[in-house]
């Protein structure tokens, strides 16, 4: 089973000068993908008890992820508006003040991993507030001997206040990561002066195992280092579409879609990872990009089914 943990927003969308709600955050989005596509996953996280909440909680049961391990309360969510134009990347403002999400503390934590986890996922908008950043970096350092730990940093810069600072601790994080998808605008604002394939380079030398950049329409490249330190490259082409919606949540449902793989076939453990075949690691990230292209062919963050990939 994979664990989620993280943010669960609600998307406010622009479209003909109005704005409308969607529940959204990136492992929020990711647990999504992977329940649609028949993975076994539950989400960790603060909801609020009004009826955005509501909204957010059905959502994950209607889509076979596991509520378990949701605690509810009284404050309200994130606020994340998004504006998107044909052709751009989309822009966003997010109004995460006192909200729930980012309100997880320790107390939270259920008091041990549940029995059949064999991954956790964390990333974006959570690693950048506190005290959940804290919360989240404690449980992952502490899992990370027995556990697969997935990274989606998913950047959004304007939450920054101190690069180097945020650099230095996201590259503790990556040091004890199994999987690190991080797309190539990620890697423009971590590390300007590599092109995708050097800073990969880097992100396997602080000690991730599975590093993987997403390159949007040009597909994906990954590195993946073995034991004996030898290293294993895999790149496979985008995904042609007709037309694209928008990109809200590709990146999500890419990283939700290749845990997937390895948790549908048994394989999401740090030993069937790191001894990957070649082509089974293509199939892999083939299926990652199908699924994020789906992605891209609707309004907001709506993974596909399995069926619908097929």
């Amino acid at each position: 089973m994979v664990l989620c943990i993280g943010e669960a927003v609600i998307d406010m969308f622009y479209k003909q000068q109005y704005f409308y709600p969607l529940p959204g955050g990136c492992t929020y989005n990711t647990s999504i993908a992977l329940g649609r596509l028949g993975a076994q996953v539950s989400f960790l996280g603060r909801i609020s008890k009004n009826f955005f909440g509501d909204i957010q909680v059905k959502r994950l049961r209607e889509n076979n992820v596991n509520t378990d391990f949701i605690i509810r309360c009284e404050e309200n969510p994130i606020l994340a508006f998004i504006k998107t134009e044909e052709g751009k990347n989309p822009e966003y403002a997010f109004y995460e003040e006192g909200t729930a999400d980012r309100l997880l503390s320790a107390k939270d934590l259920p008091s041990a991993i549940p029995l059949g986890t064999t991954c956790i996922a964390f990333g974006s908008v959570s690693m950048l507030m506190e005290p959940i950043a804290t919360t989240i970096e404690t449980l992952i350092f502490n899992e990370s001997k027995n556990k697969v730990i997935a990274f989606d940093p998913n950047i959004r810069t304007f939450m920054i206040k101190d690069r180097e600072t945020f650099i230095k601790r996201m590259e503790k994080w990556l040091g004890i990561c199994t999987i690190a998808k991080i797309s190539s605008e990620d890697f423009e604002y971590i590390y300007p002066d590599l092109s995708p394939e050097e800073a990969l380079q880097k992100t396997i030398k602080l000690g991730t195992c599975l590093a993987i950049v997403t390159l949007g329409c040009d597909g994906a490249i990954a590195l993946l280092k073995r034991d004996d330190g030898s290293v294993l490259k895999v790149s496979v082409p985008g995904v042609k579409i007709p037309k694209v919606a928008d990109t809200v949540g590709a990146g999500d449902t890419f990283q939700g879609a290749l845990l997937a793989w390895f948790e549908l076939r048994g394989k999401l453990s740090h030993n069937d990872i790191i001894n990957i075949s070649e082509s089974d690691l293509n199939d892999a990230l083939i299926f990652a990009n199908k699924a994020a292209a789906f992605v891209c062919t609707r309004d907001g963050a709506q993974p596909p089914t399995m069926k619908e990939l097929e």
